[in-house]
C-alpha cells in the first residue's frame, strides 16, 4: 500500500469518529441517570384554583342579663307565697333570715305563713359584699273562726301516745329536710283530685277565749274510699309510710324542691315509694280514712321550710 492510500484511509477514519460526537444525534446510553427533561414544546400544568374558604360562624348570642333588683310576682299574702328572680351577682338569698334557694338563673320560690306578719324582706349578698333589700307587704287575711263556749281539753298527750308519736315525727321531719334538686316548684300546680271542699286552710276554734290549732292544709271529700289522687307538680317521693300512723295515716309526702313539699294524709293506698320521681298528674295513691279521720277525704298540706303555705293559692279555685 503506498503512502497515499494509508492517508486517505486515515482521514476517511477521522471523519467518521466526528461525525458521532456531531450534537443532536441519537444516544443509547441508559446509564445517566439525571432527571429528564420535557420538550422546549411542552407547557406546564397551571395550577388549580384555591377554594374559597368558609365564613366563620357568627359570635355566640350574649345570655341575658340579670335585672340589678329584684323581680317578684306571687300571691303575696297571709299563707301564700312568691317567685322571683335575684340581682345579678347575688351569691346567697333570704327572707327574714330564712335560706332562699336560687337556680342557675337566680330564680327562687318562697312562701309566707298563715301568721306571717304585713312585711316580709329579701336580702340578696352580692360577690361584691354588698346587699340588695327588697321589702315585700304581704297582706292579712280574714280566716273562718269558730268560737265555741267550751273549755279547752287539758291534759296533753299520754306517754304510752309520744312512744309510738316520736318516731314518727322524726321521720316526718327528716324527709323536709331532703333536698332532692326537683324543679317542681317551676311549674302551675293542680288539683290532685276534685270534690267537696270539706275543710279549709287556716281555719280555728277558739275555746272561751283560748285559740286552738289551725287547720294546716285543705280536706276534699270524694264520697268514699278508694278514688285515685295524682301529684300536683313534678316531684320526688320522700317518705311513702304504707304502714298507717297514729294521726296521718298512711301518709304521702312528695319534694317539689326549692323547700317547697307536699303532704297527703288518711289514705287507703299508697302507690308509690320513697325515691321515686314523679311527673305532675300521675297517679299516686287513694284516698281514705286512714289515721285520725271522720271519714274518707284527702288532707293535703303545703310547707315552705317552716312556713305553711294554703294550696288553693298555688292551685287557684277549683273549677
Amino acid at each position: 500500500m503506498t503512502a497515499r492510500s494509508v492517508l486517505t484511509l486515515m482521514a476517511a477514519a477521522f471523519a467518521l469518529a466526528a461525525a458521532s460526537c456531531t450534537p443532536g444525534s441519537a444516544r443509547d446510553d441508559v446509564s445517566d441517570t439525571g432527571p429528564a427533561r420535557a420538550p422546549a414544546s411542552a407547557s406546564a400544568p397551571s395550577p388549580e384554583p384555591a377554594l374559597p374558604l368558609p365564613p366563620p360562624p357568627p359570635p355566640p348570642s350574649p345570655l341575658p342579663s340579670r335585672p340589678a333588683v329584684f323581680s317578684v310576682s306571687g300571691e303575696l299574702t297571709q299563707g301564700g307565697w312568691i317567685r322571683g328572680i335575684a340581682p345579678g351577682g347575688a351569691t346567697t338569698l333570704t327572707l327574714d333570715g330564712a335560706r332562699v334557694e336560687m337556680d342557675d338563673e337566680g330564680g327562687f320560690f318562697a312562701a309566707f305563713d298563715r301568721n306571717a306578719g304585713t312585711t316580709a324582706t329579701l336580702v340578696a349578698r352580692l360577690e361584691s359584699g354588698g346587699t340588695i333589700s327588697h321589702e315585700v307587704a304581704v297582706s292579712p287575711r280574714a280566716w273562718k273562726i269558730e268560737r265555741v263556749n267550751v273549755a279547752r281539753r287539758r291534759g296533753g298527750p299520754t306517754e304510752a301516745f309520744m312512744r309510738l308519736r316520736r318516731p314518727e315525727l322524726a321521720q316526718i321531719n327528716a324527709a323536709r329536710s331532703l333536698d332532692t334538686g326537683s324543679a317542681g316548684w317551676q311549674q302551675d300546680f293542680i288539683w290532685p283530685v276534685r270534690g267537696r271542699i270539706s275543710g279549709r286552710f287556716g281555719s280555728q276554734r277558739i275555746y272561751r277565749g283560748e285559740p286552738g290549732s289551725y287547720h294546716s292544709g285543705i280536706d276534699i271529700a270524694t264520697g268514699g274510699s278508694g278514688t285515685p289522687f295524682v301529684a300536683p307538680a313534678d316531684g320526688v317521693v320522700i317518705l311513702a309510710a304504707h304502714t298507717p300512723f297514729t294521726l296521718e295515716g298512711r301518709l304521702l309526702m312528695i319534694d317539689h324542691g326549692a323547700g317547697l313539699n307536699s303532704a297527703f294524709l288518711h289514705c287507703s293506698e299508697l302507690l308509690v315509694r320513697k325515691g321515686d320521681r314523679v311527673k305532675q298528674g300521675q297517679v299516686i295513691g287513694r284516698i281514705g280514712s286512714t289515721g285520725r279521720a271522720t271519714g274518707p277525704h284527702l288532707h293535703w298540706g303545703m310547707k315552705w321550710r317552716k312556713s305553711r303555705i294554703d294550696p288553693i293559692l298555688l292551685t287557684g279555685p277549683m273549677q
